[in-house]
């Protein structure tokens, strides 16, 4: 690489969930194991290695992850657990770089262009980030180098679990013309469908495609698909993405008939919620639930927060508020999805700054609870009203 091309790097942690939960738990180790909901109605949230071989991956209904692997092992997501993982993970990019692109939990872009002259070539620095991270966490990531974000993700995807590709454009002719065409972005399964009608399979395939071909099936941006099939890519990595809302939402192996079920299930969502808040030390201004009926119709209903609010009882009494109120319209629900939400959000210590401060926010309660769950586990401790049923 040239002193005028970028240097960027593409890190995803390798089955993230997945291999949080077997880092914890021994026995989970060696297994076919996914991370997801109700064994029955829910979906993949992550898939283990092993679990992989058998064909079963982020997103398949769990019904069918059973039907492909009759041994298989699932775990509820903790994904307050996975949050905190993460926030290590991305310490170790900030150390780094500054400009960090963070695309979920698991993954971002780096931009390390600027660090080169202070921490070594792009490799050195790239070696520096995986073994920083398994010293932090005693996880694996994956890595790929390239001089733009598209290159960079291709790159990462080619040698996992725990690999590290470099792919500069001396490169691209080789290793990236035999891939299949669905690494490049914006290539869907339906714009798959008519790319193999066209004989079109590989990236070299696209990439030289006749502009007949190309225009049909990608409009306006027939033009934009080819470069990047040629490997260009001039976006920047865009650091700082606030987060615009915070919700947590489950499905339920069986339908909530009951009220008073709905408001148990409620209750413990506002509460996880409530404590995402407080951790990230933001209040939203508005509350949302997300109802889903046991026929998949979708619904979401907010509220205004006034003042901001990020403790569990405030959270709660907004959130059950416009439950009952959807119920009165829509007597004898039965609900297979329930989420609470919040958003626009700002720093909760802003709320002080105009006077607020009326003790239904942050009460000592929530406080305790926060204090008590950082230091011994989500699970150590719960309102008794969330606790009354048995959950599996």
């Amino acid at each position: 690489m040239t002193g005028s091309t970028r240097s960027i790097l593409h890190v995803d942690m390798d089955a993230f969930y997945a291999s949080v939960e077997q880092r914890d738990n021994p026995e989970l180790r060696g297994k076919p194991l996914v991370v997801g909901g109700a064994a029955n109605r829910g979906v993949v949230a992550a898939a283990s290695y092993e679990a992989r071989e058998f064909g079963i991956r982020s997103a398949m209904p769990m019904r069918d992850a059973y039907r492909r692997c009759p041994g298989l092992l699932r775990v509820r997501p903790r994904m307050s657990h996975y949050r905190d993982v993460s926030r290590r993970v991305f310490d170790v990019f900030r150390g780094v770089t500054p400009l960090v692109e963070g695309l979920s939990l698991d993954e971002a872009f780096l931009d390390i262009t600027a660090s080169v002259a202070l921490l070594g070539s792009p490799v050195q620095i790239a070696r520096t980030i995986k073994q920083r991270i398994l010293d932090a966490t005693r996880l694996t990531a994956s890595v790929g180098v390239a001089e733009n974000k598209l290159v960079a993700k291709i790159a990462s995807d080619l040698d996992k679990p725990d690999g590290l590709t470099v792919l500069y454009p001396a490169d691209y002719e080789r290793r990236l013309d035999p891939l299949p065409v669905s690494v490049i972005p914006g290539v869907g399964k339906k714009t798959l469908e008519r790319l193999d009608g066209a004989g079109i399979e590989t990236v070299r395939d696209l990439r030289l495609a006749d502009d007949s071909v190309l225009r049909p099936v990608f409009g306006r941006f027939w033009q934009k698909t080819r470069q990047r099939a040629a490997g260009v890519d001039d976006r920047p990595v865009v650091p700082g993405r606030d987060e615009k809302s915070i919700s947590t939402e489950e499905t339920y192996d069986t339908d909530l008939d009951a009220r008073e079920d709905m408001e148990r299930e409620l209750l413990r969502l506002a509460e996880r919620t409530a404590a995402r808040l407080r951790k990230a030390n933001l209040a939203a201004g508005t509350v949302q639930i997300k109802i889903r009926q046991s026929d998949f119709s979708t619904v979401t209903r907010q509220r205004r927060a006034n003042p901001p609010a990020n403790g569990t009882d405030r959270l709660y009494e907004i959130a059950r508020r416009l439950l009952r109120d959807w119920l009165a319209g829509n007597p004898g629900a039965r609900i297979r999805l329930l989420g609470v939400g919040g958003s626009d959000l700002a720093p909760a210590a802003q709320r002080d700054l105009f006077g607020f401060g009326d003790g239904s926010d942050d009460a000592p309660i929530d406080r305790t609870v926060d204090a008590i769950r950082d230091r011994f586990g989500t699970d150590a401790l719960g309102r008794a009203r969330t606790l009354d049923k048995e959950r599996d």
